[in-house]
């Protein structure tokens, strides 16, 4: 691929992110579908610089966004639109240990197998990344404390890769996050008893 178009690609991508995380924090159904084109277009860009487990990342985004779609479409009772919850805490539970066994196994896949830059790092925020997806497609209010957590470490790989529009977008997820936490817990609030 021309890298020259890179940047441009970069610039995209992270456009359709920062719509699709403003979306998810409205709890508006269009954010799956730039979640896919976000992250499609994140393949490209994560493949470049060597980011392996981000690039593969991207593609299961791409499944769950798909999966967040429906669900939130059709997940509440009687295939309404779905609530957002709290997660029960055997469930974060058994979500954290899911997060820690797959930073090890990816961790070690990307040391010991590939030319990954930062392949713990990488590893890291992969997984537990899925596993904040996952909560998001179920609406878990939880989620966006998950997020929060990762976009700050994200932002700081992302400078020392130099992918500065996305650490900027990364940057502006955090924010994102923070309303998201905000707004999830109202609508949480709001619901019927």
């Amino acid at each position: 691929m021309d890298t020259s178009w890179m940047g441009a690609i970069e610039y995209v991508a992270a456009g359709f992110g920062i719509v699709s995380v403003w979306l998810s924090a409205k709890e508006r159904l269009a954010a799956w579908p730039t979640a896919i084109v976000n992250v499609l277009l994140y393949v490209i860009v994560f493949r470049a610089q060597k980011l392996y487990a981000d690039m593969g990342l991207q593609v299961i985004y791409a499944i769950i966004s798909v999966y967040g779609w429906w669900h939130w479409a059709r997940g509440g009772a009687g295939d309404t639109t779905l609530p957002v919850s709290r997660t029960p805490r055997r469930q974060l539970a058994l979500l954290g240990g899911i997060a820690a066994a797959g930073s090890v196994a990816l961790g070690l896949v990307l040391e010991r197998w590939t030319d990954a830059a930062l392949p713990w790092m990488d590893a890291t925020l992969s997984a537990t990344s899925l596993v904040a997806q996952w909560m998001l497609s179920r609406k878990l209010v939880e989620n966006w404390l998950v997020w929060i957590a990762l976009d700050v470490c994200y932002v700081g790989m992302l400078i020392s890769k130099q992918l500065w529009p996305t650490a900027a977008q990364y940057a502006v997820f955090l924010v994102l996050a923070w309303i998201g936490w905000r707004n999830w817990r109202e609508s949480l609030a709001a619901q019927p008893a």
